[in-house]
């Protein structure tokens, strides 16, 4: 009988310590860690380009959205290839070739992205269509963003993107405002 009590304070006691310990924060912290992991990795990749504030973009009613590759701007004051200061605009509209020699070899020299670029996509699109069998594998030509104001003049426009599908961007884009679709 005395042996039976001594086990219940043993057991009494196990189950006071039990009580006391709180609860356990260890499966919460690794929900809050997946959950700021997955925040901070969606909120960093912005799938379409913003326009500077100095440019405003046309409106269009656009199915796809722009691609991430080589960016060129064109501004009432300057044209701008990835940032860079390239030529002043009025010298552009003011030339009389139709391929502006600055943009072109700005555009050479940022040839490399461009493929890098394509080769990804290119990639991403096989990894796609992994099963199926027959298609062509051809390199994804070099692309080019044009981020333009609205007030530029097509003659300008013009001579911009001959100058880049003269430096070998045969894939040239013209960046806009998607508005909503009518119908």
């Amino acid at each position: 009988m005395k042996r039976q009590s001594r086990r219940m304070k043993r057991m009494a006691r196990s189950h006071k310590r039990k009580k006391t310990q709180g609860m356990n924060l260890t499966s919460l912290m690794d929900v809050f860690t997946i959950l700021v992991f997955f925040l901070l990795t969606n909120t960093s990749s912005n799938e379409a380009l913003e326009p500077p504030k100095v440019i405003t973009l046309p409106d269009s009613v656009v199915e796809t959205k722009p691609r991430e590759t080589v960016t060129l701007m064109v501004t009432d004051e300057e044209i701008l290839v990835e940032s860079k200061s390239i030529v002043a605009t009025s010298d552009v509209i003011n030339s009389e070739e139709r391929i502006i020699e600055a943009i072109k070899q700005a555009m050479i020299s940022e040839m490399d992205k461009a493929i890098l670029v394509a080769s990804n996509e290119q990639d991403e699109q096989q990894a796609e269509t992994a099963g199926e069998e027959g298609e062509d594998q051809s390199a994804l030509p070099p692309e080019v963003n044009i981020l333009a104001d609205r007030t530029i003049p097509f003659s300008l426009l013009k001579k911009v993107m001959s100058s880049c599908t003269d430096a070998g961007y045969t894939k040239v884009s013209l960046a806009v405002i998607q508005k909503a679709a009518q119908g």
